[in-house]
């Protein structure tokens, strides 16, 4: 199996052929290809295309039956598209979560090398690629980076920008675990993980805790993160400020500054999550903080009236809507220890992020949740255990935005395809209301926020209400990410879809036509697969 990378100068305008496609789905969780076969030629099968939108410059693969297994030609042609930009706001689409897999092979190669000249052309500005620190130091303080330098190159040959985001958490589907020497650390010692009232771990990250604590063989997980950072800067340095423009640093579970309170354990969605401060060290921290109060009762756990994963918060009293534990002086004191918590673990890890990087001419990021759900009661339940002290009457993120802005780091606030009327009525949801006052909070700090989806290949409206987002009169977003590129992106369902949201970000009414297909049996061919929504 060979792929090839065809750099810019060589692509083609106009048309593409269904195989582009129809070989991107059919192939994508297939593809395994080593670093080491990554730039020895392409060879894709071709057969029926269709047409294109006419008004934008896309792709051209010309062959015919007898032509397949040749390489790839493209050719330059004159209608040529430009990078997408609305005020300054620049577009990304984020790789695939195992664009590297777990035994650090490159997976879906030829798929991603396609995609990546489709993107290109469309006038996509860049792509995000997920860096596991699972998969780069599968030995302590040894690091493998060949794989995710490949798909650098590959990148780069294509004059795509590149955002990468450094994850330091584990991922189930695909799965991409903790490094193993980490694992093999918290099998005798499970207090490096976040745990619940009822003493079960969330194993996919470390407990803020622990930042401090010599756990990982004699080092903090601090130091060990900086090594790491330290590693990939070294390694990629000829990369930083040209194709890699910006570094997302991974804060906690899924990347995001939170804790990991959603964890459902049957198919109800009605909870509001739990706390998660039963740990060895954050229990030991929370006495102390007790103590130092003159109140050491307070210090022996969580709110014994908060609800289950699977009740409604209002099944108990802390949450209640009127008469609440979370409005006296217990729940202030509870949750005020239990947000700055929070935001001093995301202080920590950004301040050595921003002291690695300080001399590299890239900018940083970090990802906080948009914790939705129950935002429509006055305690917002959701959001609370999630680790931010936001109700009806208190605005919890203006210290997660100063902290942000203090270390000269953006935010990266995801949502921006949720409308309130597609949530059921439920779920007390505003994500419209939430996030807009998450902007607010980010604009009055003077902190850069950048934009992603929730939902990975979302229905039509979501393409409205991001387009809504980004070209609204209070747009503060300087990037948006689309996530994510795989099977389902390319289907003929959705990727016509994108392709008429992206060309609508400079012509508001496109027309559908444009993104006819040829023919109903091309449609078929090119379904068939689909990809499950994931996050980085």
């Amino acid at each position: 199996m060979e792929v090839s990378v065809i750099g810019s100068s060589q692509l083609n305008l106009g048309r593409i052929d269904n195989v582009a496609l129809c070989n991107l789905r059919k192939n994508w969780n297939s593809n395994i290809l080593n670093f080491k076969n990554y730039s020895k030629g392409c060879n894709l099968v071709q057969s029926r295309r269709f047409l294109w939108p006419s008004r934008s410059a896309i792709l051209s693969l010309r062959a015919s039956s007898a032509a397949q297994n040749q390489p790839l030609v493209y050719q330059k042609a004159s209608n040529t598209a430009t990078n997408t930009t609305i005020d300054g706001t620049k577009l990304y689409v984020g790789l695939p979560l195992d664009t590297v897999s777990s035994c650090n092979s490159i997976n879906h190669a030829r798929a991603i090398a396609a995609g990546l000249k489709a993107l290109k052309l469309l006038g996509v500005d860049g792509v995000e690629l997920p860096v596991w620190w699972g998969v780069a130091e599968q030995a302590r303080g040894k690091y493998e980076w060949s794989s995710y330098l490949a798909e650098v190159e590959m990148v780069k040959s294509l004059d795509l920008e590149l955002h990468v985001s450094l994850c330091f958490h584990a991922s189930k589907d695909p799965k991409l675990p903790l490094p193993e020497w980490v694992s093999l650390i918290g099998e005798s010692d499970p207090s490096i993980y976040f745990t619940d009232k009822s003493g079960q771990q969330y194993k996919d990250c470390l407990s803020l805790g622990v930042d401090d604590v010599p756990v990982l063989d004699g080092m903090t997980p601090l130091e060990v993160y900086k090594e790491f950072l330290e590693s990939f800067k070294s390694s990629f340095s000829p990369f930083m400020g040209s194709t890699i423009t910006g570094l997302t640093i991974g804060l906690g579970p899924d990347g995001e500054l939170r804790y990991p309170s959603q964890r459902a354990t049957s198919a109800s969605l009605v909870g509001s999550g739990e706390f998660q401060c039963y740990d060895v060290n954050m229990l030991s921290q929370l006495k102390q903080h007790a103590e130092s109060h003159g109140n050491p009762l307070w210090g022996l756990g969580g709110p014994h009236d908060a609800p289950g994963y699977d009740e409604s918060p209002m099944a108990r009293g802390f949450f209640a809507e009127n008469g609440g534990a979370w409005e006296n002086q217990y729940g202030d004191f509870f949750l005020s220890w239990y947000s700055s918590q929070l935001i001093s673990h995301g202080d920590r890890v950004l301040s050595m992020a921003a002291s690695t990087f300080s001399d590299d001419p890239v900018s940083l990021s970090g990802k906080i949740p948009l914790v939705h759900s129950w935002s429509k009661a006055r305690s917002h339940p959701s959001e609370l255990t999630a680790g931010f002290y936001n109700t009806a009457g208190r605005d919890g993120y203006g210290a997660v935005a100063e902290m942000f802005s203090r270390n000269s780091c953006q935010v990266i606030l995801p949502g921006f395809d949720l409308s309130d009327d597609r949530q059921p009525a439920e779920s007390w949801s505003s994500p419209e209301t939430l996030l807009a006052a998450m902007q607010a909070s980010c604009k009055k700090h003077k902190t850069v926020v950048s934009g992603q989806n929730a939902l990975a290949c979302g229905a039509p409206r979501s393409f409205e209400q991001i387009s809504k987002n980004l070209m609204g009169e209070n747009v503060v977003a300087k990037l948006f990410t689309y996530q994510r590129m795989g099977a389902e992106f390319f289907s003929p369902e959705h990727f016509p879809r994108f392709t008429q949201f992206v060309r609508g970000l400079n012509e508001p009414a496109p027309l559908v036509d444009d993104l006819a297909m040829e023919d109903e049996e091309s449609a078929e061919s090119l379904s068939g697969m689909s990809m499950q929504m994931q996050t980085a």
